[in-house]
């Protein structure tokens, strides 16, 4: 019989590709969001996770073998973001239907559990690059911390298994996503394109000469999915990302030549793309109008401050996979091949020019 999954935060850049991968694999999908879109072979569940009473009512007769939650709200404080967060994946566990047969729980979180949240991100004493998961928890408050709490208590009273899976900074497609470097940085390129303004590199002058990694939407999807299957990686937290490493010197012209523009040198000046696409949402939308695009809006497609906040670090980011490897997940993704299949995919689906 085909086993039956509950992909929480379906909608999103990792929903998306996971419910995309378990329907491939065969499994019966149920997508949970707020506002579900259509996905091909994903059933759509309707629920605000801060609401507990609608959470178990949306959930009632679904009974899967594997859950991955993929979501979150940003709050203005970090207290409210573990409020709030905290909340949202204890009203999840609570709400499901006890499980009848062994369960999985899959819970994605991030480098923001070395890092910090970001109200104190990438200050203080930081554990030593490359990151590695005995590394274990900063002193500091994070919703990171309070999702895995209610994870871990909800296992032990319910008896499931579970993984907690740390990505780096995910690149792949959804629209009003809040963390989106990928998107944001096609409809940036394609900004300068059109004004002919510079193609110039917003972050730090540690992040241009560093080595660094990033996480494809699939290859994290591949990871859940392998996490779900093999049983010594029950009850284990993993980071996972592409297995390459580059230098945004590198990647930044690599960028540039898929759009067709010149790539700029960083010249030690930061600037920040909240600052450079500021005034850009009319112009965005002429040009939407103008070639047909499906998203007129900006603020859907871009998130300038997220995408500074990574690339703006003034540390270097390496992540370390030998916990996985030495289990068995020996998947790989060239980082620069993710760019250039999401960019060709915004392109096909009339995202961008």
């Amino acid at each position: 019989m085909a086993r039956t999954a509950l992909v929480v935060g379906a909608s999103g850049i990792v929903g998306g590709a996971t419910a995309a991968l378990l329907d491939e694999e065969g499994w019966v999908v149920h997508g949970l969001a707020r506002r579900p879109i259509d996905q091909p072979g994903v059933t759509p569940v309707v629920a605000d996770l801060q609401d507990a009473a609608a959470t178990r009512a949306a959930l009632r007769g679904i009974h899967p073998d594997a859950v991955f939650v993929m979501t979150w709200l940003r709050q203005d404080s970090e207290a409210e973001n573990i409020r709030v967060n905290g909340a949202m994946v204890r009203n999840l566990l609570d709400g499901l239907p006890k499980p009848t047969s062994p369960r999985h729980v899959a819970l994605v979180t991030g480098l923001k559990h070395y890092l910090g949240p970001f109200e104190s991100y990438g200050r203080g004493t930081l554990p030593q690059t490359p990151f590695r998961e005995e590394q274990g928890r900063l002193p500091v408050e994070n919703f990171y911390y309070a999702q895995e709490d209610e994870l871990f208590a909800a296992a032990v009273r319910d008896g499931f298994t579970w993984s907690v899976h740390r990505p780096h900074t995910v690149i792949g497609k959804a629209v009003g996503n809040a963390m989106n470097m990928g998107t944001t940085l096609a409809v940036y390129a394609t900004l300068c394109r059109e004004t002919g303004r510079p193609f110039a590199f917003p972050g730090s002058a540690a992040q241009w000469n560093g080595l660094t990694d990033m996480t494809d939407a699939r290859q994290l999807a591949r990871h859940l999915l392998w996490a779900a299957d093999t049983p010594a990686a029950a009850d284990q937290a993993f980071n996972v990302v592409d297995g390459d490493v580059f230098r945004w010197s590198w990647m930044w012209g690599r960028i540039a030549g898929w759009f067709g523009i010149e790539p700029v040198a960083f010249d030690g000046t930061v600037r920040p793309l909240a600052e450079q696409m500021a005034g850009d949402a009319k112009l965005w939308r002429r040009i939407a109008e103008r070639e047909g695009l499906i998203e007129p809006d900006l603020a859907r497609l871009a998130s300038p401050w997220h995408t500074d906040a990574d690339l703006g670090r003034p540390i270097e980011v390496v992540t370390d996979m030998s916990k996985s490897r030495r289990l068995g997940f020996i998947a790989y993704q060239p980082t620069d091949d993710a760019f250039m299949a999401l960019f060709a995919q915004l392109r096909a689906d009339r995202l961008i020019p």
